[in-house]
Parts: structure tokens; sequence; C-alpha cells
């Protein structure tokens, strides 16, 4: 199955709407779909309409922030009840400290000659509670501060460079639980992009499994092939499904385009055959 179960619309930090995402997801021959904006499920009923309207099946989703060994990881819900209180109420706290996070990044990068960033940021981004570290990025493209966004996080918001202001998200073990409360499966995210020991992922996959996390990303938009087969290593070690989806962000910006990825690995559970009665 041609299923691309992770992308961000404008209701997080991506520049379509669900509605331009859906319609560019059956284009490019996607079956299955789910719109996974981080900390945020506002978009969840847009996204479900659309996809019917464009004759695709649809997975409720979210990828909420979580820090883990003082890194932030990423964690994907799919399947789970877009009215469960206890998610809402989740993701309304993680979103908390995201603008007074924004203002001191926009301070730093004042020292360094870098003036409005704030507002810069803003513009690219409706609800001042998801601003995000790309919509800086953005900003200093516009502004010609670095050519593209890659360059941006090269001298610019990440650890050790102006910009640079970490946030305490989620615990593992509360984002996992408010999707399987709300009846939904919980996939680590893209896992070869954190900056782990091989023992700090062993106990991220260990901790999560043991908190009730089901699935893993195997095949995903920043994966490698080599990458892809270890993490399909990685799902038969810890019995966990193996989830795919390109992380579509832009036209502009993404290497991977909705629907475009290779298929899953033999020997896998696909996840979407944990969450056949949550398809919709």
């Amino acid at each position: 199955m041609n299923a691309d179960l992770h992308c961000h619309s404008v209701v997080s930090d991506g520049t379509l709407t669900p509605e331009e995402l859906a319609e560019r997801a059956a284009g490019n021959g996607v079956e299955l779909w789910a719109l996974t904006d981080h900390d945020e499920i506002g978009g969840q009923h847009r996204a479900a309409a659309a996809a019917r309207a464009n004759g695709m099946k649809y997975l409720t989703g979210t990828e909420i922030s979580v820090t883990f060994a003082g890194e932030t990881v990423h964690i994907v819900g799919l399947g789970f009840d877009a009215g469960d209180t206890r998610m809402l109420e989740g993701l309304t706290a993680t979103r908390g400290g995201r603008e007074a996070r924004a203002r001191e990044m926009a301070a730093q990068l004042a020292q360094v000659g870098i003036p409005g960033a704030y507002e810069g940021a803003l513009k690219y981004v409706g609800n001042p509670e998801l601003i995000s570290r790309t919509h800086f990025a953005r900003f200093l493209v516009e502004v010609g501060a670095c050519k593209d966004t890659p360059e941006v996080f090269r001298k610019y918001l990440t650890e050790g460079k102006p910009g640079y202001v970490p946030h305490r998200w989620a615990s593992l073990k509360d984002a996992v639980q408010w999707i399987t409360l709300g009846g939904g499966i919980a996939v680590i995210a893209h896992p070869a992009r954190y900056k782990f020991t091989a023992n700090e992922e062993y106990a991220l996959f260990s901790e999560f499994k043991a908190h009730g996390g089901r699935g893993v990303e195997v095949v995903t938009g920043s994966h490698t092939a080599a990458e892809a087969t270890r993490y399909a290593g990685t799902a038969k070690e810890f019995g966990l499904a193996a989830s795919r989806g390109s992380d579509f962000h832009s036209p502009d910006e993404s290497h991977t385009d909705l629907g475009k990825l290779p298929p899953l690995p033999e020997g896998l559970t696909p996840v979407w055959e944990l969450l056949a009665d949550r398809i919709r």
C-alpha cells in the first residue's frame, strides 16, 4: 500500500493547507494518508474531509515533541480519537512554551546583527503557540542571512550557535499514553536523526516499548536505504510495527515528496495493519 503517514500543514510548520496536501498526496498515488502536525490536531477534521474528497483512506495523526536523555525526540501518534480530552490538554501544555522560547531566540539573533526575527518568523505562522525553528529559518533565508534552510541550521538555531534555545517538551511516557489512551498507536519518528549513543538509543526503544509504544518509522524522507534496513532490524528486535512517511513540509524545502517513498522492507508488520479498525 502507498501509505504516507507523516507530513505537516500550515497548522504547524508546513506551507500548504490540509486540503492542498490531500490533493498533492492523492495526485502522487497515496492510498492511505495522515496529517501529523507538530503538537497540534487542529487540522484533523479538514484533513479527513479532504482525504475522502480525494479518494484516500485516512488516519488521524500528530507529531509530539518529547525530551529524552536531553534531546528532542518526535513521537508520531496515529489512529487516535481527535476529540480525546487528555490528548487535547496535553498538546496545549506542550505548545505553551513556544512563544517565550521564540522571543529568546529572536533576542539572540538580534545580538548577532539580525533584528526583527520574531516578527519575521511570525509571518510564516498564524499562531504564536506553534512558532518553531522552521519559521525562523524561513525568515533568515528571506532576509538573505542564508541561501537556504540547510545553511540556516549549519550556522544558526542549533546547539552552540546563535538563536538556539532548548525547550523542555512532554515526557516520553506522557506522549505515548496520550496516544494510546485515545485509541491510537505511538510511533518513534525518523530514529536515525537523533544523535544518541548505541546505549541511549537502546534505552529510548526499551522505555518506549515499556510505556506501550508499538511502532517505528522505518522508511521516511530523511532515512537512507541503509538506515531503513537498520531500523527494519530494530523493529524486529523490539517487536514493533513499521511505519512509512515522507515528513513533507513544503514543495520548496522537502527532499521527498508525498507518496514518493520506497516500500517498507520485507518481513515487517505495517503499522496500518494494526490500525485497520481506525482507518476512515
